[in-house]
């Protein structure tokens, strides 16, 4: 699978899609993508990893930047469609702590739309 990154915006949310293996090699063009996005004024980031097949310390390590980047900004980064390798690699290096993990769209719609989120 090639890796790739889309994105679409739905209900206040930016819905970024990604594919394929973050590692090494793609984190630089995933660090783009989703600068980009935030310039473009995507402050409410919904990562679906529904299609993510590898993810190693050096896609974590942008994860992790983008989301701090937001956080200055007021805005706010989750994910949804985790799948158990990447949901493991997330509880390893206790990223669950900082990282909403989301079972659906619907779900990640839900928090954000609710006074908590």
């Amino acid at each position: 699978m090639d890796f790739a990154v889309e994105h679409r915006e739905e209900k206040g949310l930016t819905v970024v899609k990604i594919s394929g293996e973050i590692d090494v090699f793609t984190s630089p063009r995933l660090r783009e993508a989703l600068l980009d996005i935030i310039e473009n004024g995507g402050a409410h980031l919904v990562i679906d990893l529904g299609e993510v097949t590898f993810l190693d310390s050096t896609g974590l390590g942008v994860l992790v930047g983008i989301y701090h980047r937001l956080r200055a900004r007021d805005g706010t980064m989750s994910f949804m469609g985790v799948n158990d390798r990447v949901r493991r690699v997330f509880h390893v290096t206790q990223l669950t702590k900082i990282f909403v993990l989301h079972n659906s769209l619907e779900d990640a719609i839900a928090a954000h739309e609710s006074p908590a989120g």
